[in-house]
């Protein structure tokens, strides 16, 4: 299954959630969005709500900086 994330086709071997894909790319612990399909995932649905083949995912990593 083939999703599209930030801009660039990824192959997942398995469905997964949100947080599973996230813990994958190490993004656990850090601040993010995530956008699926044009609508925030909020927080506390990443470890419920699922990544389907053909998704189009944003994640932005926030930075910190003065």
């Amino acid at each position: 299954m083939n999703i599209t994330l930030n801009g660039e086709t990824r192959p997942l071997q398995t469905p997964c959630t949100v947080l599973e894909l996230l813990q994958e790319l190490d993004y656990v612990g850090k601040r993010i969005a995530v956008e699926i399909n044009g609508d925030i995932v909020p927080k506390s649905q990443h470890a419920t709500h699922q990544v389907n083949a053909g998704d189009q995912l944003e994640i932005v990593v926030a930075v910190g900086g003065g």
